[in-house]
């Protein structure tokens, strides 16, 4: 998950945080964002470079040979050998997992973050996708957004924290992890079946999602995705002996696809809010105006005002994915021949699913929307392996922050994006933080990097990160854990 797979805010908005978010404290004081000392920004740089340049696509990559790339950093800082792990499922997908020890006057923290970056053609890019390039202010390169960059603070973090004599109150976990973008080997679903003693935590922060959002320069919000929507892919199948396109019959295999996915079209899952939504859509119903302010206390009233939803997820793709699972068809496949009956037509459909129901519900529901007994709706995990049935893993309803967290968040934030309020959000895209919740430790997607809005690039051609939001996240991260872990 990135930036591109959360919503933005259209407007800065006040703090949003339900009141128990909001107990506690970090007594801790934030400084004022500074200039690094020039080891820690060549530090800061070499890693990520390092990390860019190591190929780690499920093609023709290895996330291995960056797992031991940066196990080798934190060996080289002082680290032993014995509070490292290496392994995974095969020789290319070996996640690393690092402790570094505290007082252990509290349970620790985990920190994910996945090593493994999606496809990039050189044919696409201006520059070569796993060359770290810096060009007008920008650091380019697969990776740059999503999400090596938080990884490379992750391990500048703990080295910087080790060279320093540092002792938390808790120990520190890390864990650097495979195939979050696909693949069938993702890491931390892995490390949680088979060795969850080595990330056992209080709780988990994941920065591969939240973030700082600017507008112009202007900070406008700085994100926690206290929760997120459930990835699901499902294969809708529809087959017929064929024949000679001559002799056209209405059995026809695409016209029965056409037909389901036409219903999906028209379809709209139910209306569902949960803690996190809801306290968002409650402030921002009293910061707009006219009519979007009028339909915002509607749809909150109890019953909610269809119509008044209706309009607001009209208004907007993003309030709408808040609202409600989505499904969407995202390819198409049919025929064998331009002079022939199509014998098989397939469509994959993609959903983000609300916490609270389970691929199996969505599948089920898939069946019904289609109402057509020539449709068959099977299940593909990221593997693209196919199934009968879909799993009964669901993204649970949302657990309050933390207390210590959101309080250390504010205070950050104040000092490093003056009047950009914390909120907390619902990522409306998935990330590995599905495994850790569903393992039962509450996970907080936590980033200190800010982006302009119309600029985000994970993914896509060209992904760049400006090079001083890199450096400041540095020092954003290093300050959250010292504030997490401070013991005052």
């Amino acid at each position: 998950m990135v930036r591109g797979k959360r919503f933005f805010l259209a407007r800065a908005l006040p703090a949003v945080a339900l009141c128990t978010w909001l107990a506690g404290s970090a007594s801790m004081q934030a400084q004022a964002p500074t200039p690094l000392d020039a080891g820690t920004r060549k530090l800061a740089h070499d890693i990520f470079q390092q990390l860019i340049e190591i190929n780690t696509t499920d093609s023709v990559g290895n996330v291995t040979t960056a797992s031991k790339a940066m196990q080798q950093r934190l060996l080289d800082a002082g680290f032993s050998k014995d509070d490292m792990f290496l392994g995974g499922p095969n020789e290319r997908k070996e996640n690393l997992v690092v402790r570094y020890h505290g007082s252990g006057k509290k349970k620790p923290i985990l920190f994910i973050g996945h090593l493994d970056v999606v496809e990039a053609k050189r044919s696409d890019w201006t520059t070569d996708p796993f060359q770290f390039v810096e060009k007008d202010g920008f650091y380019y390169g697969r990776g740059t957004q999503d999400m090596k960059e938080s990884d490379a603070i992750l391990v500048t973090t703990f080295i910087r924290l080790k060279q320093a004599g540092y002792v938390p109150d808790r120990d520190l976990i890390l864990a650097l992890t495979a195939d979050e973008e696909g693949g069938k080997s993702n890491g931390v679903d892995w490390l949680v079946k088979h060795h969850r003693d080595l990330i056992d935590a209080e709780y988990v922060l994941n920065p591969d999602g939240g973030g700082t959002d600017l507008d112009h320069g202007k900070p406008v919000s700085v994100d926690i995705d206290a929760t997120e929507k459930l990835y699901g892919d499902y294969q809708l199948s529809v087959t017929n002996p064929g024949g000679h396109s001559s002799l056209p019959v209405p059995d026809n295999a695409i016209y029965h696809l056409a037909g389901a996915l036409t219903n999906l079209q028209h379809y709209q899952f139910p209306f569902e809010l949960n803690a996190v939504t809801r306290a968002y859509f409650q402030k921002l119903s009293t910061l707009e105006q006219g009519q979007k302010a009028a339909d915002l206390k509607a749809m909150l009233a109890t019953p909610p005002d269809t119509a008044a939803i209706d309009r607001l997820s009209a208004q907007s793709p993003e309030w709408n994915s808040m609202m409600h699972t989505t499904c969407v068809a995202t390819r198409l496949e049919a025929g064998h021949a331009n002079n022939a009956l199509p014998q098989l037509a397939q469509a994959n459909v993609n959903c983000r699913i609300l916490p609270g129901y389970t691929l199996e519900d969505i599948r089920q529901q898939l069946i019904h929307i289609f109402n057509d007994p020539k449709v068959t709706v099977r299940y593909v995990d990221d593997a693209g392996n196919v199934y009968e049935h879909a799993p009964d893993r669901k993204q649970l309803p949302p657990a309050a922050i933390h207390p210590e967290v959101m309080s250390a968040m504010e205070k950050l934030s104040a000092s490093f994006w003056p009047g950009a309020p914390v909120i907390p959000t619902m990522a409306t895209g998935a990330s590995d933080g599905v495994y850790t919740m569903a393992a039962g430790l509450p996970t907080y997607a936590v980033s200190g990097i800010a982006l302009e809005t119309n600029d985000v690039r994970a993914h896509g051609q060209d992904e760049r990160l400006p090079v001083e939001a890199y450096y400041r996240g540095v020092d954003f991260y290093y300050q959250l854990v010292k504030m997490l872990t401070s013991g005052e």
